[in-house]
């Protein structure tokens, strides 16, 4: 949408200190003309822009300027609101309610006071997670090399990373950072870590490179897994991968075909079924299960294990 655009545009320009239009057009993926068009039309709504011809040239905004906050509307402003609201569900501090108090006393016109849209980030280890978050930002803030003890499938022990991103995904906190152990870029799950320290040795910042979340990339799914589930386990599948995600048999079970990149962690995952689920393929993973079960069986029921 063009209102979308010049927001940004005009987001742009308050960031940078000058900009051509070629940059813009190529950000915005539309043609020069149709920048040149959006500059004019934010002049027209009274924006001091400036454009200057040749060489260093370029479209700047001028020095002091502020956005007027008139330009968000009251659903831009319950949108902002939202978003501080889910960073103070895990705040250390009073910090993101302090800036929410400060929104809507200047901005009580756009503010109904009808929250429609409430977020929660925390989870069932909030009170250790905060300090986490922000130490982490603290060091982020300070440029400061972060140490703590980390508990990985591969092993355990202490790491040392320059931290660039403080991630949220689905439901879990990472740090992402450069890995002086493994002289690369890493994600560690906050939930894994322990002893976290910002260290008073400085770092130099990277061009660090936005984390790419997505699995795939980094973990090919090459492992077919086919089950058959219960049909009291409908809610669940519809649940994690939604409506549509199984066939249903004759006999009203549930069939499952998915691609998965880790055989530990489907495992785990089968496992929490019960008897609720049976494995078709891949082979492996019946046969773990198989070893898994007779192990359990030997535990807790088995004649020789020695317990009544």
């Amino acid at each position: 949408m063009k209102i979308d655009r010049l927001i940004g545009i005009l987001s742009v320009l308050l960031q940078e200190e000058k900009v051509t239009a070629p940059e813009l057009a190529e950000r915005f993926e539309v043609s020069r003309r149709t920048i040149n068009r959006d500059i004019d039309d934010l002049l027209y709504a009274g924006i001091p822009i400036r454009t200057a011809q040749g060489t260093g040239g370029g479209i700047s905004i001028a020095e002091g300027y502020k956005m007027d906050r008139t330009i968000l509307t009251s659903k831009d402003m319950q949108m902002i609101l939202a978003g501080l609201r889910s960073l103070d569900s895990v705040s250390g501090s009073s910090y993101y309610g302090q800036l929410m108090e400060k929104i809507q006393v200047r901005s009580s016109e756009f503010i109904s006071g009808r929250e429609s849209i409430l977020i929660d980030l925390s989870s069932w280890y909030k009170n250790t997670l905060a300090p986490k978050i922000s130490t982490i930002q603290d060091a982020i803030e300070n440029r400061h090399l972060l140490e703590f003890y980390y508990y990985a499938q591969s092993g355990e022990g202490k790491r040392t990373i320059e931290p660039y991103y403080v991630v949220f995904k689905w439901t879990s906190w990472y740090v992402y950072g450069w890995c002086l152990k493994r002289k690369d870029y890493r994600l560690f799950k906050l939930n894994r870590m322990d002893q976290v320290k910002e260290t008073i040795k400085d770092f130099s910042c990277r061009n660090a490179p936005v984390p790419n979340l997505s699995s795939e990339l980094k973990y090919p799914r090459n492992i077919v897994l086919k089950a058959i589930f219960t049909p009291d386990m409908k809610w669940r599948l519809v649940e994690e991968f939604g409506p549509g995600c199984y066939e249903e048999l004759e006999d009203g079970r549930l069939l499952l075909i998915r691609n998965y990149a880790d055989m530990d962690n489907l495992t785990m995952w089968m496992l929490t079924f019960g008897d609720k689920v049976e494995v078709i393929e891949p082979q492996e993973l019946r046969k773990r299960l198989k070893t898994m079960a007779e192990s359990m069986i030997k535990m807790y029921g088995g004649k020789n294990n020695g317990r009544n």
